[in-house]
């Protein structure tokens, strides 16, 4: 029981140190980049370890384990579903948030062609200045000008599956409707599942 506080509590102050601007959590935010570097993997720990024991039922499902075949994807922009295949047998299931409107994620037939776990967005992030301060957030460095002393720091989308273009899979935040920039988010317990059946080259079918 123990060990499960102390795992809450961390992965608290993992999530506080980016999504509140404090004194404390900048000077978080400053070590953990420039000190450890080892914030990528230890967040994905984390994260999926505390969402593994207070989750609740998010209509995912997943037997892959057991099964055997080479994979594929479907994602049901519809449904808001990622299902993956394997041998042509469903072999699991996830609720996504796709692309928001204007953002749209585009039908069609892909293939898994990168894969990251660490990635960040070289687009979208925030601009913070060099002691690790968020300056302005949820920015768009193609649209939003640089204040003088800052730098871009991309988003994170851990378990990256790029299917075309800036768009792929990803761990992310499900707000329970399409409200990406066009990539498809997972819950992270999900995107570790799916990064780690697929590879490059798996067929991606998304359909509307």
């Amino acid at each position: 029981m123990m060990s499960r506080r102390l795992l809450f509590l961390l992965a608290l102050s993992l999530v506080s140190c980016t999504t509140v601007k404090t004194t404390g959590n900048n000077a978080f935010h400053y070590s953990r980049r420039f000190v450890t570097q080892e914030i990528p993997r230890a967040s994905r720990f984390v994260w999926n370890g505390v969402t593994g024991i207070f989750r609740r039922n998010d209509n995912s499902f997943w037997y892959a384990d057991s099964m055997t075949g080479r994979p594929s994807v479907v994602i049901n922009l519809s449904e808001q579903m990622v299902y993956l295949f394997k041998r042509g047998q469903l072999a699991g299931g996830s609720p996504i948030s796709s692309g928001a409107e204007g953002y749209d994620t585009r039908p069609g037939s892909y293939r898994i062609i990168e894969k990251d776990i660490d990635h960040k967005s070289s687009i979208y992030g925030d601009y913070e200045d060099y002691q690790g301060n968020v300056i302005m957030e949820n920015i768009n460095n193609r649209t939003d000008p640089r204040p003088p002393g800052t730098r871009f720091e991309g988003a994170k989308m851990y378990y990256f599956m790029r299917i075309y273009g800036g768009v792929g899979m990803h761990q992310g935040y499900l707000p329970g409707y399409p409200a990406s920039h066009g990539c498809i988010r997972l819950p992270g317990h999900m995107a570790e599942k799916f990064y780690h059946q697929v590879t490059v080259g798996t067929p991606v079918e998304v359909v509307p």
